[in-house]
């Protein structure tokens, strides 16, 4: 009998044990498979206590408590600034800054004065009222300025053209006579003399130019006299 559960008549081992170590795995796998799918198809079936940790949600924090500020029941009146009629900085800084409806009264020391039209008693009438208007003083204009040549012919209105000398053209003379003069301030040419220039050709030089006419020269709105030379060519050809 032991022969015939341990081995076979030919010489090899034979055993049962596979059979039941598959039926036991299966058993054993449903098993589990029953564990773990019944709390999920039926959630009832878990223990109380359980389904109590499960489904308990943590309470929402509590907000504080809110703390009501209530005014205070008389506020103390701002105390002036004002140390022997000086204005000097507070201490501490005012937590609420009130805003009087009127200006205050001035001191007794204080030096204010308030104009009004018309005048108030006891105050100033016009306190601008006794000072003179400003008045413009124009620095006096010079007796006379002097302006290069170039800039005095820019001002030129009327030029007459010079007669050339029947002696010069004899002499096949030709030059420039260089004068020196003033232009009035009505324009007129006064004081003309000449600087340089051939001798044969400057009195023809000085009986065209004194019959020029320049326009006034301003200075700051006033018309004043100019110093300037005046260059008078003479050439054959003209």
């Amino acid at each position: 009998m032991f022969e015939d559960s341990t081995f076979e008549s030919n010489g090899r081992i034979r055993t049962r044990s596979r059979r039941w170590m598959v039926a036991a795995l299966a058993l054993n796998g449903s098993i589990l498979l029953a564990l773990i799918l019944i709390p999920l198809i039926y959630p009832e079936a878990l223990p109380s206590q359980a389904m109590i940790f499960l489904m308990e949600v943590p309470p929402p924090p509590t907000a504080p408590p809110l703390v009501e500020q209530h005014p205070a029941a008389h506020t103390a009146p701002p105390q002036s600034n004002m140390i022997l009629d000086s204005l000097v900085a507070p201490r501490v800084i005012p937590r609420i800054i009130i805003t009087p409806s009127s200006p205050d009264p001035a001191g007794p020391g204080s030096n204010v004065a308030i104009w009004e039209p018309g005048g108030v008693p006891g105050g100033v009438d016009g306190p601008f009222h006794s000072q003179p208007p400003p008045t413009i003083v124009h620095p006096p204009a010079p007796a006379a300025v002097r302006l290069p040549s170039t800039l005095a012919q820019g001002l030129l209105l009327r030029k007459v053209i010079p007669q050339y000398p029947q002696l010069a053209r004899a002499m096949h003379q030709e030059g420039i006579v260089v004068l020196a003069a003033t232009i009035a301030k009505d324009g007129s040419i006064a004081n003309l003399r000449v600087a340089s220039g051939p001798p044969v050709l400057q009195q023809a030089a000085l009986d065209a130019v004194s019959q020029w006419r320049y326009r006034p020269y301003l200075l700051n709105g006033d018309p004043v006299e100019v110093e300037t030379t005046i260059n008078v060519v003479f050439t054959l050809g003209q």
